[in-house]
């Protein structure tokens, strides 16, 4: 019976070639029939592989029809979505609507998509206006000559490199502003041509109306002052602001603020600029302590269970990569007000303008120390070594916390401390606690995240896949282009695939997760019984490996089917998969791993494992071990469809490290949208990725922010309206970063 097929044969070809390299792959994803194989081998003519992001569909008769769904790359253009192309319509419209009103010749106009050639520009930490960009900026204005434009009247927005293969040669592209007065001023031979400018959804845009926000300490000091303001009391005195503020010193409202992550430090930084009296618990130590204790753990395997590369100042993210990337709108006055901020306490000004901005962990550690003198300065008591373990509630409300410190273990030393409020700006590695607030009946949500592996090859291989013969330009981070890096995403359709073994694959992503160019593996167990890794990186990037996680999605049904049920299912499953690795590692925190090609071999290559970053040890073994047959086959078809947007991805240099599952918290903790309370316990304030409210550095600073503020308003410390400063805030649950 001769095959039949439906869509692109040059696309099912592509993937043929692909499974071909890997014969235990071919036989997964196709039919077991020899002939119904060899019959579309022949029929089909071979072609080059074909990279454009598509949809493949085909069906070859055996026991079960075969569906194959693949998207991989971003839609632009004709490419795009329907509801994407309305929404632009709309924005298009709406601007065109407001710029009849508007002054052309008043405010700012920003430019979008300035590319300049990479040898027309100093390169990437070139922030000021090069002669190239200078040349761009021209041809918008269409001014003659690009030297006579004065370039005090531009700033640099944003600065990002691409250098995608569809594109005749590599160019750093700018978002840049042009403050039309100063222009004017300076250069009035320019007022012709602006006059005759045109708006442009995505191009040219006119930012009439646009704020330049400021660093949260002053947005909050300009939020305190009064001019000339006068308060009446109730006995029709008038006390002017300056006795107000004595009067509120005196009843100063006393907040805990459990954790020092990025949630945490910020909901701090508000309330003790508003004047609160704040106690800031953490159960990890300050950094020069904790960099001692990871030290110890790198070094001697000796794990600190309260100090370590989850707990402790600043969260996990100190050690990390330090990203600063996020998906809750990068331009939004939150999300600038936080990023003044880390620049106000010692990070670079380039986070400002850089297209994927990051610190590393060499830049953190000093920014903390500065974000902590501050918080002391402004009288927030600072508690290193403190455990919470438990809330003191009455009458459904929170009266304060039990605390320990870190190193009891059997909490003999447990004190009881009295506050207004307490905020929970805990991690999602604190299990502990949410197995303390269900003691408390509080109500948990289990959430969906993603559990998988961590793949790591070598950096040089990274940078001359993404950059071709410009890959020496990356001299480990010194040179004019950045360190190569990569996010690739792989959505499984609701079709079944390829069996019934596979149903569990419906609607899956599979995606890169915090890729880390030249950066290491770091182990992340809080427990020495569980293995659980992620990455990081310095702020050069400079280290021979580049490593990322691959995971899939996992939700309820995946956690029942190994009978794990109630809130904390999400919990148990991450376990389950934590004690797995360990004991395939061998135990002493050794790591399990496997080639890419073994992996999708399904075979085991105990004496050609390459070198990894990981320092405490790898140990060959069979990953399929690890996983439900549906994750390993999710990973597998991932991988080869990844191949397929980077060719050469899956080499014999790729490595791949078991186990990751801490992408986001497995529970969200309900709250009041516009107050942050607990819904189920008043005087809480859940915040921060261990609530289940952000996903990164920035997301999580912004969550702590708006709480900081909500709290500050609950205690009358506050009686603006924020949204009216910074914009409405975005909970961004479970994302990808």
């Amino acid at each position: 019976m001769p095959c039949q097929y439906n869509g692109k044969c040059e696309n099912l070809l592509s993937e043929s070639q692909t499974f071909l390299r890997f014969p235990s792959l071919t036989m997964l994803l196709l039919p077991s029939t020899s002939s119904s194989y060899s019959n579309l081998l022949t029929a089909l003519n071979f072609h080059g592989p074909t990279y454009r992001a598509t949809t493949v569909r085909t069906t070859i008769p055996c026991t079960r029809n075969l569906t194959l769904s693949i998207f991989c790359a971003k839609r632009t253009g004709k490419q795009r979505y329907p509801s994407e192309k309305k929404k632009l319509r709309s924005k298009h419209k709406e601007l065109l609507s407001d710029s009849k009103d508007k002054d052309k010749f008043e405010g700012t106009w920003r430019l979008f998509k300035l590319a300049v050639p990479l040898d027309q520009d100093p390169g990437k930490d070139f922030l000021v206006i090069s002669d190239g960009l200078l040349q761009e900026i021209a041809k918008v204005l269409k001014f003659p000559v690009a030297s006579l434009l004065p370039r005090e009247a531009f700033t640099i927005v944003r600065k990002s490199f691409d250098a995608r293969k569809k594109l005749k040669e590599p160019k750093f592209v700018h978002t840049v502003d042009m403050d039309v007065k100063k222009l004017l001023s300076l250069e009035p031979r320019t007022w012709d041509f602006i006059s005759r400018l045109e708006l442009k959804v995505g191009l040219v845009e006119h930012l009439h109306d646009r704020r330049d926000f400021g660093d949260l300490t002053s947005i909050i000091r300009d939020c305190k002052e009064t001019k000339e303001s006068v308060v009446k009391v109730e006995n029709g005195r008038s006390i002017f602001s300056g006795e107000l503020h004595k009067i509120q010193a005196a009843r100063k409202p006393k907040i805990a603020v459990v954790g020092s992550g990025p949630s945490g430090l910020f909901a701090s930084l508000v309330l003790a600029e508003f004047g609160a009296d704040v106690t800031l618990i953490e159960r990890g130590q300050a950094v020069e302590t904790r960099g001692r204790d990871i030290g110890a753990l790198v070094v001697r395997r000796i794990l600190e269970l309260e100090s370590n590369f989850c707990f402790g100042e600043g969260g996990a993210g100190t050690w990390s990569d330090g990203k600063l990337v996020t998906r809750i709108g990068r331009n939004s006055g939150s999300v600038l007000a936080v990023m003044k901020s880390l620049v106000q306490f010692g990070a670079p000004k380039q986070i400002l303008i850089d297209g994927k901005p990051h610190l590393g962990t060499d830049r953190l550690v000093p920014l903390l120390r500065n974000f902590r003198r501050h918080l002391q300065d402004l009288g927030v008591t600072i508690k290193f070594g403190t455990r919470v373990d438990d809330l003191l509630i009455k009458d459904g409300h929170v009266l304060g916390v039990t605390v320990s410190e870190s190193s009891d273990k059997l909490r003999s030393s447990s004190q009881n401390m009295e506050y207004d409020a307490v905020i929970l700006a805990v991690g999602h590695s604190a299990r502990d606690i949410y197995q303390m607030l269900l003691s408390h009946d509080l109500v948990l949500v289990p959430k969906d995240f993603a559990v998988g592996l961590r793949i790591e090859h070598p950096q040089e291989l990274i940078n001359s896949l993404q950059y071709s013969e410009l890959a020496s330009e990356v001299c480990r981070g010194r040179g004019k282009v950045p360190v190569a890096d990569y996010k690739v995403t792989n959505y499984i359709d609701k079709e079944e695939f390829y069996g019934s073994s596979s149903s569990g694959l419906a609607n899956r992503s599979c995606y890169s997760f915090c890729m880390c160019p030249g950066g290491q593996v770091v182990l992340t167990s809080t427990n020495p019984s569980e293995m659980c890794i992620n990455g990081m990186s310095f702020s050069r990037r400079a280290s021979r490996w580049a490593n990322a996680a691959l995971v899939v999605t996992v939700s309820k049904k995946d956690f029942e089917a190994f009978n794990y049920h109630g809130p904390l299912a999400g919990v148990e499953f991450q376990r389950e998969f934590e004690r797995r690795a360990a004991m395939m590692g061998g135990g002493n925190f050794t790591v399990p791993v496997q080639t890419a090609t073994d992996f999708l071999e399904n075979k085991l290559s105990v004496t050609s494992v390459p070198p990894s970053s990981y320092r405490l040890g790898v140990k060959a073994a069979n990953l399929h071990q690890l996983f439900p047959i549906h994750i390993i086959e999710a990973l597998q078809h991932s991988l080869v469809t990844f191949d397929k947007e980077l060719p050469g991805f899956i080499c014999n240099d790729a490595l791949l490290h078991g186990v990751e599952t801490r992408t986001s918290s497995p529970v969200q903790i309900p709250r009041d949208v516009d107050s942050y309370e607990s819904t189920s316990l008043k005087g809480l304030y859940p915040v921060g990725e261990g609530a289940g409210y952000a996903g990164g550095i920035i997301s999580a600073a912004v969550d702590g922010m708006h709480a900081g503020f909500a709290v500050a308003k609950r205690f009358n410390l506050f009686n603006g309206d924020l949204d009216s400063i910074l914009g409405k805030a975005q909970n961004v649950g479970f994302v990808k970063y």
